[in-house]
């Protein structure tokens, strides 16, 4: 059987794919990445979201950015709402909390990602949640609503962190940054956790792999996933197609698809 990966947090629609969006599917199918999951990041990305299930077929989520708070309305909730009835999402996504980039007004992130939350709640969907140095906080809201489980994407926090999140039902998003010698933290959890809270991802065209890094840095593309998952695989003992069997057990179970 063909070895066949999901990546489980992709951008495919972002503007920087527009020019060949699909020679980069095309590469990422033959490279053995057949599925992806796509999260919204505002309303005004909910057609372009939309459209890459139409088009390629795509797990998508719809969701509202942290970083992007200074350009969220208050109306926004409503669309999102209103997005989520039509049953075409699998999770609630790309949500959370951002304490990194500056500018961005703390308690309005926190109102809108209780309010998404309470989507979640309403409509019994997962979360992809935005954790970036607010590891704690998103912890703090998710243990208030108790939502259906997700995905803590990107994880740099702690061990003790990464099992509090696996408490609440969450899987534990690793790729590019686990490529780079010089994250150790992270390296170390990617090899120890429990593999069925691990799942691999790109969240290209962001977060390029160490061979990318330039400078200037080269786009990140979802084909990049196979080289994640032969890292994965090397320090966890498996073979590709055990990884990839694992991932799709887990991924499919998590956000309650199938993989076809």
């Amino acid at each position: 059987m063909p070895i066949s990966f999901i990546d489980s947090h992709c951008h495919l629609d972002a503007p920087e794919f527009d020019a060949d969006r699909d020679a980069v599917v095309a590469r990422s199918r033959a490279a053995g990445v057949k599925q992806w999951i796509v999260p919204a990041v505002s309303a005004a990305t909910f057609a372009s979201t939309r459209q890459m299930q139409v088009q390629y077929g795509a797990w998508i989520a719809y969701g509202l950015h942290p970083i992007y708070i200074n350009t969220h309305r208050d109306e926004h909730l409503d669309l999102l709402r209103a997005q989520l009835a039509q049953g075409e999402a699998i999770a609630v996504g790309e949500i959370g909390l951002d304490f990194f980039v500056p500018g961005l007004d703390a308690n309005r992130q926190i109102a809108f990602f209780e309010a998404q939350l309470k989507l979640a709640r309403d409509f019994d969907l997962p979360v992809i949640v935005h954790i970036r140095r607010s590891q704690d906080q998103v912890l703090k809201y998710l243990r208030k609503w108790r939502v259906k489980g997700g995905i803590a994407h990107a994880f740099n926090g702690s061990e003790q962190q990464a099992y509090e999140f696996i408490k609440l039902g969450f899987a534990l998003g690793f790729g590019g940054a686990m490529t780079y010698s010089g994250s150790q933290r992270i390296r170390r959890l990617a090899q120890t956790l429990p593999l069925e809270h691990i799942v691999l991802e790109t969240d290209a065209p962001d977060i390029p792999p160490s061979w990318l890094a330039g400078p200037p840095p080269e786009r990140n593309e979802p084909a990049q996933l196979m080289q994640f998952a032969a890292i994965l695989a090397e320090w966890r003992g498996l073979e590709l197609n055990q990884l990839a069997q694992l991932q799709q057990i887990l991924l499919q179970k998590k956000f309650n698809c199938t993989l076809g």
